[in-house]
């Protein structure tokens, strides 16, 4: 009985402190309608998550499901996806209230976890993987590969790259955020340059249950490389020529008269 009142007061902790965390964020509201030619639906999505595993904490920012900042917190800072958006990753206004929302989280998982665990059942995903270039492929030309995750949850995974079953490195940080539903979706970028018979693979694992997920990739409908072109130009220009010169022939020996026995 005593146990059940330690833990009666303990969610009831919870609930107050999960009571003060929207306080922790200013919602602004426009003063003026604004006026639409036609329904624009559009989502700004900043979630924080920790967990006991790795990353053992992370938040990111996504606008409509695109992510535009995730968050270093061994230097405070945010990280712009695109370069385009470095100068907006700089503003630390609200530097406080993602420290409380870290701590926040961080005591939900030092103090509450325990008391739940095995009660309540644990929500899983099977994470799939899908690799593409960055750029539009064309070989000996620098480019990027991208191995996309989806269906990710909880939000555990190592990824590593491939080459003809080589490991390879270079890899950038894995670049996790929130999606609809409650899941979460993964980036992993590797820099390369393609080559006629590349055989790439990106290797997904979940740590929660060690299930893998590989992608591979191989390259298809490469752009013409420089080397190709210029052949294809000295080709169509040699053509060219050709056509002139039997043309000059053909215009000369019409120009003969017929000769008649």
């Amino acid at each position: 009985m005593e146990h059940e009142q330690k833990s009666g007061a303990g969610l009831l902790r919870l609930l107050r402190l999960l009571w003060l965390l929207p306080q922790s964020w200013a919602v602004l509201e426009a003063s003026t309608p604004v006026l639409w030619d036609g329904p624009q639906n559009h989502t700004f999505r900043h979630t924080l998550f920790c967990q006991d595993g790795i990353p053992n904490i992370g938040l990111s920012e996504t606008y409509d499901e695109d992510e535009l900042f995730s968050f270093d917190f061994s230097q405070n800072t945010r990280v712009p996806r695109l370069p385009d958006f470095a100068e907006w990753a700089q503003e630390q206004g609200d530097a406080s209230a993602i420290k409380f929302d870290k701590d926040f989280c961080e005591t939900l998982m030092r103090e509450v976890s325990p008391q739940l665990e095995g009660q309540i059942p644990v929500s899983r995903g099977l994470p799939a993987a899908e690799v593409f270039t960055l750029k539009p492929l064309e070989f000996g030309k620098p480019n990027t590969l991208v191995c996309f995750i989806s269906n990710l949850f909880p939000p555990k995974l190592t990824v590593t790259w491939q080459l003809h079953s080589a490991p390879v490195e270079g890899a950038s940080p894995t670049s996790i955020s929130a999606v609809d539903g409650l899941s979460f979706q993964a980036f992993s970028y590797l820099n390369f340059t393609p080559e006629p018979f590349d055989l790439y693979s990106c290797t997904v694992t979940h740590e929660i249950d060690r299930y893998t997920a590989i992608a591979y990739w191989v390259p298809q409908n490469a752009l013409p490389s420089d080397l190709l072109e210029n052949a294809l130009c000295g080709v169509a220009f040699g053509l060219g020529v050709l056509g002139i010169v039997l043309g000059i022939v053909f215009f000369i020996c019409s120009q003969k008269p017929c000769s008649g026995d």
